[in-house]
């Protein structure tokens, strides 16, 4: 039970911390110049995840706090996908945000793990919403918001490439880069 309030509550403060960041970098680039795109399925996104951790929280609590057996194996997978996921948000510096910005004219980031794939921020996503759920054997939850990312993400990485397609050489730079599978950098 310790474990599960332990690693619940650092995730929602991580998230919390983050949706602190993502405010400060969306006004310093709209004060530069950034378009926002696809504001409105911003609201779901942001429902959607609230509702993971109500979900997962209700699972686990309903379940008595199980912990997955191969939790030392999920939890070392999830410390490394945290790794990936703060190298992203520092890679792409003031850019990193939870809503789509765009800085017209911008270059594209081109370091950290955006030299071996197109969207590491969205794999770790990916990974986290099957990771957390499997680590406390919260089965309904994995499957749920694992199909509901999906959906989510097929919607909004066309708008965002799209976008960054439209407002900088995006295409150009990201051709030869897999959504979120490392390929060996040029």
């Amino acid at each position: 039970m310790i474990f599960f309030y332990a690693v619940f509550t650092f995730l929602i403060i991580q998230r919390l911390i983050e949706l602190w960041i993502a405010r400060r970098n969306q006004q310093w680039m709209m004060a530069h110049g950034g378009i926002e795109i696809g504001a409105e399925h911003y609201p779901l996104l942001v429902l959607m995840h609230i509702s993971f951790f109500a979900g997962l929280w209700t699972e686990v609590v309903l379940r008595g706090y199980a912990i997955s057996s191969a939790w030392p194996i999920l939890l070392a997978a999830l410390i490394i996908v945290q790794g990936i996921r703060y190298w992203a948000i520092t890679s792409l510096g003031r850019f990193w945000n939870t809503r789509i910005i765009i800085m017209p004219g911008a270059d594209v980031v081109r370091r950290g793990p955006y030299r071996l794939l197109r969207h590491p921020n969205y794999a770790v996503v990916i990974l986290e919403l099957a990771i957390i759920p499997l680590l406390f054997n919260a089965y309904i939850t994995f499957v749920a918001f694992s199909v509901i990312n999906a959906l989510m993400l097929s919607y909004r990485i066309r708008v965002e490439e799209e976008g960054l397609s439209s407002y900088t050489t995006y295409a150009t730079v990201m051709q030869n880069r897999l959504r979120f599978l490392p390929k060996k950098p040029e």
